[in-house]
């Protein structure tokens, strides 16, 4: 899928900063967020030793799982002002010697189900708030592969730090099922008013 605005490289970060790249996918019934967290050589260490709590040198699944709490609980999700809960999807950590050269991203997955929405438009709010000290932020939206939702703006802060994605949900088109079931039934009442009609006017004949 494409990028809808995609605001700048990612490697146009500094060595002493924390890239994070948030990519957020919508369809009618839920909303994926992908983040990439890339930390620049300088602040490497200090990224890696935060999700390594016993400091050993590796990151144990178990590890991987509370950085990756550790990055949802900073972050925030509505839609039409109404909170949405995130769940852990998927979580992808490079080895220690690729952070440190400033070459490593950490992949994290989240996934959240969206209330029901009715048919019109809507505004989606994400929000990042890990590790405003040293990170800069990019945030945009996934060009929706179902024609049922068009993204038609997106609005940021300057820091990207807040996404606003305003996008229309349109009703699903009626299954050839439905439709054929729906023809039936236009014959069927169609042919009885006819033949009503016809006895209708026959029995007024009748009374003449």
């Amino acid at each position: 899928m494409l990028l809808l605005g995609f605001s700048s490289p990612l490697s146009a970060h500094r060595r002493d900063e924390y890239l994070q790249a948030a990519r957020l996918a919508l369809d009618p019934s839920a909303v994926q967020l992908e983040l990439a967290l890339t930390p620049g050589i300088a602040v490497a260490d200090a990224v890696f030793n935060e999700a390594d709590r016993n400091g050993d040198g590796w990151l144990t699944a178990a590890e991987q799982r509370a950085y990756a709490a550790k990055v949802l609980a900073a972050i925030g999700l509505s839609v039409d002002g109404t909170s949405i809960r995130m769940q852990p999807a998927g979580l992808f950590f490079p080895e220690r010697e690729m952070v440190s050269r400033g070459e490593g991203t950490i992949h994290l997955r989240y996934n959240a189900a969206l209330p029901r929405l009715l048919d019109g438009e809507h505004h989606l709010v994400f929000q990042n708030r890990y590790r405003g000290d040293i990170s800069v932020y990019l945030a945009n939206a996934l060009v929706p592969d179902t024609n049922r939702i068009a993204v038609v703006a997106q609005r940021r802060d300057f820091t990207q730090r807040d996404l606003t994605i305003d996008f229309v949900l349109r009703g699903a088109p009626a299954s050839p099922t439905a439709t054929w079931f729906s023809s039936v039934i236009g014959l069927v009442v169609g042919a009885f008013l006819t033949r009503s009609a016809r006895g209708f006017i026959h029995a007024a004949a009748g009374l003449r």
